[in-house]
Order: structure tokens, then C-alpha cells, then sequence
């Protein structure tokens, strides 16, 4: 699998994206509560068009599709797709949504791209390989310049630079964020909490409710290729690595925190 196909077929679904923010569009919600618009399917349509023609052979679990219940035989390898991370950060026109692509392999995630249609910056990781931030153009969307290596910076013992959602806090996150010693703090929207850690603006992101394995995929990868990692958490206790193709759980996470770079990780 190729990283570059990930990051234009990226590039593709941004396109569909902000076609429709740019117009007087309708936000609709799913049966779980969140949030849907036009751009949610457009961008899911092109993602897996694109990716069956590439990578006919490997199964595709998108969002979209799952809340239909469209679900495929997945095996031990397969793609991961949301295809707009951070819906109500659309629908609020915060520039903060992300389209988020996966190769999950094993249950681990090896290779991911991030991209932020509204901001101009696609962030994308192999393991094994590294990881990148790079400009785009603003629509029809193409690479400029060129690519910034990036790598997670070494947690510090004190002092340490939280990023959490804009959303979704809670007085659990703020326990934890208190017990790690977080001095300071990056609010941020979807999956680019991942991408902050991912370049070393920020030392940790704790997420402690739900989030869908779509949701973490790419943004785990991208982090994981620079250096980074992402635990299960256990109310305040910190478990193994976050897998994926979590069948008996409906494809849910549990409760996790991401860092930067740790010894023994």
C-alpha cells in the first residue's frame, strides 16, 4: 500500500467537502445522535470508490456505511474511513473537521492520513517509515511545497502540554488532566488533537468517553509513525495499546490517552 494514494484520494474527498461548506447546506443526525450533512456521504462515496479501484482486495469498514449497517467481512487487514471527522465542527464552521483514512493491519494501525480541508495541512504516517505534515493548495486541492518531517517530542517529567477536545471535556478529563500535572492546555477539534501530538505542539491527549475506531485510526497512525503512542485507559489507569477490529464491541473504543515520545514505549 502505497501512503501517496492515501493522501490523494484525501485530497479528492476534501474537494466533495467543501463544495458543500461553502453552500447554505442542511445538517441532519443519525440514529446515535450525531450529526450528518451531504458532505458525510460525498466525501464516503469517493473515498470508496477510489480505494476499490486501487485496493480491490482489501475491505473497507467507513463510517457511514456501518451506520447503515453495512458492514464487511473484515480480516486481518482492511481500510478505516471517516470521511468527515468533526461533523459539528462543520456544521459550526470551525475549520476544525478532518478527513481520516487507516491501513489497519493485525488490529494495529500502519499507515494514516489526516487532512484538513478548511485549514490547508495534511498530516499522513507509515509505520516503519515516518511521518509529514505538508500545505494544500485551497480548492480543487493540491500538494505545495514540501513535505516537513515531523516527530512527537519527548514527554517532559513536569510541565506538560494537554490537548483535548472543544466538545467533549469532562470532569473526569479534567481529574486526569490534574493528576498528570497538565500545566497547559490546546483545545482542538476531531482528529487534529492527534496531529498536535504527532508534531510535538503538545506532550498528551486523554479521551475519556466514546469515540468509534474510525474516529482514532488514521490520527493513532499518523502519531504512531512519529514516534508517539496511544494506551486503553481503565478509569485512571493506563492499559495496553489501542487495537482495532473490535467486533464484540460495535467498533467502539475504549477510554484512551495518546503521547508524545516516552522511553519504553
Amino acid at each position: 500500500m502505497k501512503l501517496d494514494d492515501l493522501v490523494t484520494i484525501a485530497l479528492a474527498a476534501g474537494n466533495d467537502i467543501m463544495a458543500i461548506y461553502d453552500t447554505d447546506f442542511e445538517a441532519g443526525e443519525k440514529d446515535d445522535g450525531s450529526a450528518i450533512t451531504a458532505a458525510d456521504d460525498a466525501a464516503e462515496r469517493t473515498i470508496l470508490s477510489r480505494l476499490a479501484e486501487l485496493y480491490p482486495d482489501i475491505p473497507v469498514l467507513a463510517e457511514e456505511c456501518a451506520s447503515r449497517g453495512e458492514i464487511p467481512e473484515l480480516g486481518a487487514q482492511f481500510f478505516l474511513v471517516d470521511p468527515l471527522d468533526g461533523t459539528r465542527e462543520f456544521v459550526n464552521r470551525t475549520g476544525e473537521f478532518t478527513v481520516n483514512i487507516a491501513l489497519i493491519e493485525d488490529g494495529a494501525p500502519v499507515a494514516g492520513v489526516v487532512f484538513a480541508p478548511a485549514m490547508g495541512r495534511i498530516w499522513a504516517g507509515k509505520k516503519g517509515v515516518g511521518a509529514f505534515v505538508q500545505s494544500v493548495s485551497s480548492a480543487p486541492f493540491s500538494l505545495e511545497g514540501a513535505r516537513s518531517p515531523i516527530e512527537a517530542r519527548p514527554v517532559p517529567k513536569r510541565g506538560l502540554t494537554a490537548v483535548a477536545s472543544r466538545s467533549h471535556r469532562s470532569a473526569e478529563t479534567e481529574t486526569l488532566l490534574k493528576n498528570l500535572g497538565a500545566e497547559d492546555f490546546k483545545p482542538a477539534g476531531s482528529s487534529l488533537k492527534f496531529c498536535l501530538v504527532a508534531e510535538g505542539e503538545a506532550d498528551v491527549y486523554p479521551r475519556l468517553g466514546r469515540t468509534m475506531e474510525w474516529d482514532t485510526g488514521a490520527g493513532q497512525a499518523v502519531l504512531e509513525a512519529a514516534g508517539g503512542s496511544v494506551h486503553e485507559m481503565d478509569g485512571m489507569d493506563e492499559g495496553a495499546p489501542l487495537r482495532y477490529s473490535k467486533a464484540t464491541r460495535g467498533y467502539d473504543n475504549p477510554h484512551f490517552i495518546a503521547w508524545g515520545c516516552r522511553s519504553g514505549d
